[in-house]
């Protein structure tokens, strides 16, 4: 009987592949496996010379290894904390980091610490203060979307391009007020003020002035400056668009009225007080009678203070409600015939006053053109009844509003005394605090920006950043979406940033900043004390905060 045997078909030896460059090279394992199958081929003189080849390629590497010294921390957007540099002396990684492997393979290699020619160019253009704001596109065709028209949904977020150049232009329209304002803050409180619009399209055509009817102790003259506590200051300006050109680009003929913020002893008392006022209708009548809307338990009601700046005529000026209403219709009636709209536009004060002006034009002007506010770090002005009011009358408001800024989140209401009596018997306070009945309310729609999602501003920045002005324009300009990373092709220059806040702006940049020399340092311009720039010659840097 024939017993066969299977035998297993011999396994098919593939040949060995080695690149070319690596095929001889001591610190390739196929190289060194391939001599070692090849025994008749290794003597002892082969041995030592690869032996000698080894230990001569890796003191050649490791001496290419040493001349590369750690370099600075990447420069680069950050929403965190400032990257700490690599240790590059640290132990660790077992027997592979010998061999550094990112620097064999580029494909796994870190990123480079260092900044890129590229990059430094950009910083240099951001520190510098030549404005080089975005290339604005037409939006004629949409002009009234853009205007609040179907208050701005599907642009707020993301942000549509179009709508941010529009905001940052507006912004810079309050920004001015407060350089025309601390250029000459002696001037006398009834002078008009030379405001140097960075819009050359808009034409200044009144000056507007805001009255306390505070007064303060004698007294307290002997340690403030005297514009500091006089009744009456210049507050921002009316302008119109003047320019062809622009109107052809907006598709409408613009009327602007910008307000500062606060920034006098006697602004900062009227904005404490925080009681709600009973309002009246914002028609050409002053009489009342029992059947006014304002005796109504839930009547439009606003902020005490507010209301007082808004409405006390001064010893030679007219109140600002009357001066805004008279130069508007002007206006109105000097274009009349052509498409025109009304903004309003303001900060922190002036953002509130802002809300106050638009309700009171929208009802004072027959066939008002499309009005909207675009409010800046703006206080709560009024209850939900005059929230009702504003926007049954067609104004559109939109509040951009720093997550961090406490001033947004203000004030938060007293509750009428009817109501205290009715629920708690006369001790009402800490329940309208607790709970709220007929507290504050906001009005009109929101754009939310975070400060702590900038890459150049230390997440724990102070309260004052967090309201200021030029720091809300920067969020803007570099917002994209809820979520979304800073915009990296931002614009706006970060000079006046520095000026105004250099003691929040993270210390990595601050001194890439001094290294390239960008403006000269002034440790007093800003009290975070990190130093500011000053860059703005002539113009002190806004107290927007």
């Amino acid at each position: 009987m024939h017993i066969g045997s299977t035998v297993a078909a011999p396994r098919p030896v593939w040949p060995v592949r080695t690149l070319p460059h690596l095929a001889d090279s001591p610190l390739n394992p196929l190289g060194c496996r391939r001599a070692y199958i090849q025994p008749l081929r290794t003597t002892a003189t082969a041995t030592a010379t690869v032996t000698t080849s080894t230990e001569t390629h890796l003191a050649n590497l490791e001496r290419l290894l040493q001349k590369q010294s750690p370099s600075p921390p990447l420069f680069a957007p950050n929403p965190g904390n400032d990257p700490d540099p690599p240790n590059s002396t640290s132990g660790g990684g077992g027997p592979l980091s010998a061999l550094n492997l990112p620097f064999l393979f580029p494909s796994s290699r870190r990123q480079p610490e260092e900044m890129s020619p590229r990059s430094l160019t950009g910083l240099h253009r951001l520190l510098s203060d030549s404005p080089r704001p975005s290339p604005r596109g037409p939006i004629a065709s949409r002009w009234r979307h853009y205007h609040g028209a179907a208050d701005w949904a599907g642009l707020l977020d993301p942000l549509d391009e179009n709508l941010r150049r529009e905001l940052v232009r507006y912004g810079d329209l309050v920004q001015a007020t407060y350089h025309a304002f601390h250029s000459r803050p002696d001037a006398p409180a009834d002078a008009p003020r030379s405001v140097d619009l960075p819009d050359r399209s808009y034409r200044v055509t009144r000056s507007l002035f805001a009255t306390a009817s505070v007064e303060l102790p004698r007294w307290l003259d002997r340690f403030v400056a005297p514009w500091m506590t006089q009744r009456s200051s210049w507050i921002g300006y009316v302008a119109v668009c003047d320019s062809d050109r622009e109107i052809h680009r907006m598709g409408r003929r613009d009327i602007v009225i910008s307000l500062r913020g606060t920034a006098t002893c006697l602004e900062w008392f009227e904005n404490i007080r925080a009681g709600l006022v009973p309002v009246d209708d914002g028609k050409d009548n002053d009489e009342k009678n029992d059947n006014s809307t304002s005796r109504l338990p839930h009547a439009p009601k606003v902020e005490c203070g507010f209301w007082s700046l808004y409405k006390t005529a001064g010893d030679r000026l007219p109140s600002l409600s009357a001066a805004v209403v008279e130069e508007v219709r002007r206006l109105v009636n000097q274009y009349k015939g052509e498409e025109l709209s009304i903004t309003v536009t303001g900060h922190s004060l002036g953002a509130a006053l802002a809300v106050l002006v638009a309700d009171e034009l929208s009802a004072s002007i027959p066939d008002a053109p499309p009005i909207a506010v675009f409010s800046f770090g703006g206080p709560r002005v009024g209850n939900r009844a005059f929230a009702d009011r504003v926007e049954g009358r067609g104004v559109k408001v939109l509040r951009i509003v720093n997550a961090h800024d406490v001033v947004t989140r203000v004030p938060l209401g007293v509750a009428p005394p009817e109501a205290a009596e009715r629920h708690l018997g006369g001790n009402w306070w800490p329940a309208k605090v607790l709970e709220g009945m007929d507290g504050y309310t906001d009005v009109g729609s929101e754009l939310r920006v975070d400060s702590r999602a900038s890459p150049y501003l230390r997440p724990d920045a102070d309260p004052a950043c967090c309201h200021d002005l030029e720091a809300y324009l920067h969020l803007v300009d570099g917002f994209m979406g809820t979520n979304c990373p800073f915009r990296s092709n931002a614009k706006r220059s970060l000079a006046r940033l520095l000026s105004q806040q250099g003691g929040n702006v993270k210390k990595l940049y601050m001194s890439k900043a001094r290294e390239l020399q960008v403006g000269q340092l002034d440790p007093s311009a800003a009290g975070g004390g990190g130093g500011a720039f000053s860059t703005v010659s002539g113009c002190l840097a806004s107290p927007s905060s």
